[in-house]
């Protein structure tokens, strides 16, 4: 699932316009990728970046194709249903000192509230996910037990989610706690399981493969590994989306994108915000390389 549009920009000084913003959304979508977070309803004083919510998801073809929104409170569930959004995300932090600092509340207060959100869009017959994010650490608190994250992807499957992601937010976890946490998780919940990681300690792509062995079926990155988390110190980008999808094609592992079209789509971003990215696919090129127009 590509989280670019919303979570890779949302942490970039520069604020694109709606027009750039769907020009990168369908240069993502020509690549294959059929799931995309594109939005957040968040508030414009605090993350300015997508303070345009309405106007991009006016301007895509179809929002309910794929296309997903992420709500944080109630006032958020208001606007996204003033759109012809199909699927929103909530998130909760596994972290109470990560929770008041990023949304003014305890976890389990986060908690109820993504669970009304939660309802609130289902019966609205928006599809639903939830994320447990700083799942596997925080910034504030360190070490996060495993045994609280799972209390939590349960109380909000049994609230109505979906599907559930884990997120490791700041990314520090590594592939024996990611392939353990997402067995655990996944034996515990009854919906689909997704990971959200960021490579902010050069684990991620390993972790995508310790997180498939664990049972997750979907897994987030961002054209390029843009990103990060503007409430998290040391939050650097995703995963990037060319990246992975090179190494589970390499691996055998089917995705449907087109990488040389993904990586048109890192060009276009790089030229949009007018500096290279993080990530190392379209640095490096394709393998094995194209000789046919070589003698």
């Amino acid at each position: 699932m590509e989280v670019g549009p919303r979570d890779g920009l949302q942490d970039e000084t520069l604020v694109l316009s709606t027009e750039q913003k769907l020009a990168y959304i369908a240069a993502v979508r020509r690549a294959g990728v059929r799931r995309m977070e594109v939005v957040s309803f968040a508030r414009p004083d605090r993350v300015p970046q997508m303070a345009d919510a309405e106007q991009v998801l006016a301007g895509l073809d179809d929002p309910q194709d794929g296309y997903i929104g992420l709500v944080l409170n109630q006032r958020g569930l208001q606007r996204a249903l003033q759109t012809a959004l199909g699927e929103i995300n909530v998130v909760v932090l596994a972290s109470d000192s990560f929770s008041q600092r990023n949304q003014g509340m305890s976890t389990e207060a986060a908690r109820d509230m993504a669970a009304e959100v939660l309802t609130g869009a289902r019966q609205a017959g928006l599809r639903t996910g939830a994320v447990v994010s700083a799942a596997f650490g925080c910034p504030y608190e360190g070490e996060i037990d495993p045994h609280r994250v799972i209390a939590l992807a349960a109380a909000l499957a049994d609230a109505g989610a979906h599907e559930i992601s884990l997120a490791d937010t700041i990314g520090c976890a590594v592939p024996v706690d990611v392939e353990a946490l997402c067995r655990e998780v996944r034996a515990a919940i009854d919906v689909p399981l997704r990971i959200h990681l960021h490579n902010s300690r050069s684990t991620g792509l390993a972790n995508v493969i310790a997180a498939i062995s664990g049972g997750v079926t979907a897994i987030d990155a961002s054209t390029g590994g843009i990103g990060g988390c503007p409430f998290a110190a040391g939050a650097t980008g995703n995963i990037a989306t060319e990246d992975l999808a090179y190494m589970l094609s390499r691996s055998g592992i089917e995705t449907g994108v087109d990488l040389p079209r993904l990586l048109e789509a890192v060009e276009l971003l790089e030229s949009t915000l007018g500096r290279t990215t993080p990530g190392s696919l379209a640095k490096a090129g394709l393998f094995p390389v194209d000789r046919t127009d070589r003698v």
